[in-house]
């Protein structure tokens, strides 16, 4: 699909280039990317992505506190977010067990199949919300001060 834009967050230099390499080779992706939750903030108010990988594990600011910041902007809560994490423990909760994410990568991930896991979590989501399409995508939670994401 020709003029998808990807947001790809993490503070590891090689991760950022295997993923931009992969996703614009294989999937013909446009990507921009940030090496810290503070300048992925800014970059998806500024380019709207169609999706943003975001790194669990960062400095200054995780990628859950980047989520929920991106889910309290009005101008960037329903953009879809995918966790990329090496922190994958089956049968354990994880941070972001709460967190109403479109779905989650493991590192290391396969760079041949990135773009293709990617379009599948997409798709899900959009099955997920098709029922819902005629309803606002975002609602504020009074309780948290934050906007959270329809499922």
């Amino acid at each position: 699909m020709p003029g998808r834009m990807v947001l790809v967050v993490d503070d590891d230099d090689e991760i950022r280039e295997i993923t931009t390499l992969a996703l614009e080779i294989m999937g013909g992706w446009e990507v921009i990317d940030a090496d810290r939750g503070a300048a992925a903030l800014r970059m998806a108010r500024e380019h709207r992505p169609d999706v943003v990988l975001l790194d669990v594990m960062m400095p200054e600011m995780d990628g859950p506190t980047t989520f929920r910041h991106l889910q309290g902007d009005a101008v960037t809560c329903d953009i879809p977010v995918i966790l990329l994490t090496a922190k994958v423990l089956a049968g354990h909760a994880q941070l972001w067990d709460d967190l109403p994410v479109t779905g989650v990568i493991s590192k290391p991930f396969n760079p041949t199949t990135l773009s293709d896991e990617i379009d599948r979590l997409l798709d899900a989501r959009a099955e997920r919300t098709r029922p819902q399409m005629a309803k606002a995508r975002c609602l504020p939670d009074t309780a948290a001060g934050v906007a959270r994401h329809l499922p």
